[in-house]
């Protein structure tokens, strides 16, 4: 069995499908029932969130994982699953465990560095440990929420987001000079909208107009920044009155082209306008930079400012804590998985050597006890020597990719009874990772 990811999210796919399948999967009963009934998937966890839905899946094999998931998504959201499958994203095995780790550390979020998806982590893990997860997703998720936490106690990634937003707009400022009374547009009520809303609040703005594809969200957003919600329709005029946009939804294409912004830049009296376009892919069509009196800052020259900062230091830290600790997480896995095979080689010798020496004491009954013991001990030494050199290789050669082949070949060798190594219980992950001590691998 190995860890499949099969997901939906504001990088890969419009709002309007996103929701749809969000809203799907939130309304449909018993989904990891469904999931692990007859099929290939053997433990899985739903992780649902305003931005992504993935599954998590234990599964005998990629592709019918895949199929299995997707016509399951397709299902519970009523989106063809042609359709469907054009906004999918796959991860399989080692990029699966690295997503997931990259995910509860705030690193693939829209917001980066923020802490709101560890609770979110939590609850689908906890919500599935009844009924989907075992125990191989039962390690992955503790593991995951361990690596969360370590992330945002060891490096100042929590700041990564606020930066983004502050650093954006002192470029802003540049622009059109000190945000005290400026009138400001924010496009999208998603959580980067709402952080560039309380910033721009924070400086003195003046009256804040909230944009969103649905109205109601623009107006909850905009109630709590004491300014007035609108639809994307009335975007024209409001791009006349602005002094600074923020734009940060969740779309898949340009949300403002060049011609809007040109009628805009036509009415304004030659008033500057600052942009900033947080949203990836981008909202703006970057050629507006081209227009007389508009200033356009986007993700990519924010992230060239932030690489030099402490911030990026601390998001290329938080990296380098999900790329360890992926390591060991993979090395303790293929040890989990070959030590039940020398458990078991370890079982069947001293099955034989016991045997053996019973029949031995049925044979020599009068044999001295002090030879008894002697030859008792040569037997199990010469035993222990003959199975030291496999057993050490085996767990050696288990970090080379065809390590587990090597477990497969010792049990065809000595005649192992496959479902004995099933039974054999490996210390689990995260009380390894308390201890600070490599993994006891049940004895061997």
């Amino acid at each position: 069995m190995s860890v499949l990811v099969v997901g939906i999210s504001h990088r890969s796919a419009p709002v309007s499908l996103l929701e749809q399948v969000t809203v799907g999967v939130g309304q449909a009963p018993d989904v990891l029932t469904t999931l692990r009934s007859g099929g290939p998937v053997g433990e899985a966890v739903v992780l649902s969130t305003c931005n992504r839905v993935e599954v998590y899946a234990d599964t005998e094999g990629f592709h019918a994982g895949v199929d299995a998931v997707s016509d399951l998504l397709a299902r519970t959201s009523g989106v063809p699953l042609d359709d469907l499958k054009r906004h999918l994203y796959v991860h399989w095995e080692g990029q699966a465990v690295l997503h997931l780790f990259e995910v509860a550390c705030g690193l693939d979020s829209m917001v980066v560095g923020e802490s709101q998806i560890l609770g979110q982590l939590r609850r689908a893990y906890a919500t599935a440990r009844d009924g989907g997860a075992g125990p191989t997703l039962h390690e992955l998720f503790q593991k995951a929420l361990k690596v969360g936490k370590r992330a945002h106690s060891e490096t100042g990634i929590d700041e990564a987001g606020r930066s983004l937003v502050t650093v954006g707009l002192e470029r802003a400022v540049e622009a059109v000079g000190p945000l005290a009374g400026r009138k400001v547009l924010v496009v999208g009520a998603g959580s980067m909208g709402a952080l560039a809303g309380a910033t721009l609040r924070r400086a003195g703005c003046g009256d804040v107009v909230v944009a969103n594809r649905t109205l109601d969200r623009a107006e909850r957003l905009a109630t709590t920044l004491e300014g007035r919600g609108i639809g994307l329709d009335e975007l024209d005029t409001a791009f006349v009155e602005a002094d600074v946009v923020v734009s940060s939804t969740g779309a898949t294409g340009l949300v403002v082209d060049r011609e809007l912004v040109e009628r805009a830049v036509d009415k304004r009296g030659g008033r500057p306008l600052a942009i900033l376009d947080l949203a990836l892919p981008r909202d703006i069509d970057p050629s507006v930079r081209e227009l007389p009196g508009v200033t356009l800052v986007d993700l990519a020259s924010l992230q060239q400012v932030l690489a030099t900062t402490e911030v990026g230091a601390d998001v290329e830290a938080a990296r380098g804590i999900v790329t360890q600790e992926v390591g060991d997480f993979l090395a303790w896995q293929r040890a989990a998985k070959i030590a039940p095979t020398v458990v078991a080689l370890r079982s069947r010798a001293e099955e034989l050597v016991e045997a053996e020496l019973a029949r031995l004491a049925g044979r020599v009954p009068d044999l001295d006890a002090a030879v008894s013991a002697e030859v008792q001990a040569t037997v199990r030494r010469v035993v222990d020597k003959l199975l030291h050199t496999p057993t050490v290789r085996v767990k050696e050669l288990h970090e080379a990719p065809e390590g587990l082949s090597y477990a497969d070949a010792l049990r065809e060798l000595f005649g192992l009874d496959r479902a004995a190594p099933a039974a054999v219980t490996v210390t689990p992950l995260h009380t390894v990772v308390d201890t600070g001590t490599a993994p006891d691998e049940a004895g061997a």
